[in-house]
């Protein structure tokens, strides 16, 4: 897929990657358990043989997803997240929970599944787990990630 956007910052770039129609809810389908191409497919409504096969070999490249070979005739696929794949859970919980509180047709919330009861997103200390109240996103001295 073509870079869509040339700017310095974590949300374009992320969107390079994920951001075309049709990707976060491919992933999404993955993410929830239909990992054969036609489940897929059955999943997502309106989305063509030959674009889903060509954003699975894209997710593939850039190393959300990894495919299995289950049946060598015809060849057929097992798609499964990688853990960068998975790490999108958030993404997803933070736009069930955004759904919930802004879309007038609204079809998921998120719940702690012991108690039933709905649930809202936090921000933790890395170093210290203690909660923050207030996060604020700075820029990294020439583009490089500090990974703590």
């Amino acid at each position: 897929m073509k870079s869509r956007y040339d700017l310095p910052c974590n949300i374009a770039q992320s969107l390079n990657i994920i951001g075309d129609r049709w990707t976060l809810l491919i992933i999404h389908e993955i993410f929830i358990g239909h990992t054969l191409f036609s489940e897929i497919k059955n999943g997502l409504t309106g989305i063509s043989s030959n674009l889903l096969a060509d954003r699975l070999k894209y997710l593939e490249e850039e190393g959300l997803i990894q495919s299995e070979l289950y049946s060598r005739h015809p060849p057929r696929y097992r798609y499964t997240l990688t853990k960068s794949g998975e790490d999108l859970e958030h993404v997803f919980n933070a736009l069930i929970l955004w759904g919930h509180d802004h879309l007038e047709k609204c079809y998921k919330k998120l719940i702690d599944p012991k108690t039933g009861a709905e649930v809202e997103i936090g921000y933790y200390r890395k170093d210290t787990g203690e909660r923050v109240e207030k996060v604020e996103p700075v820029p990294l001295e020439h583009g490089v990630n500090e990974k703590q």
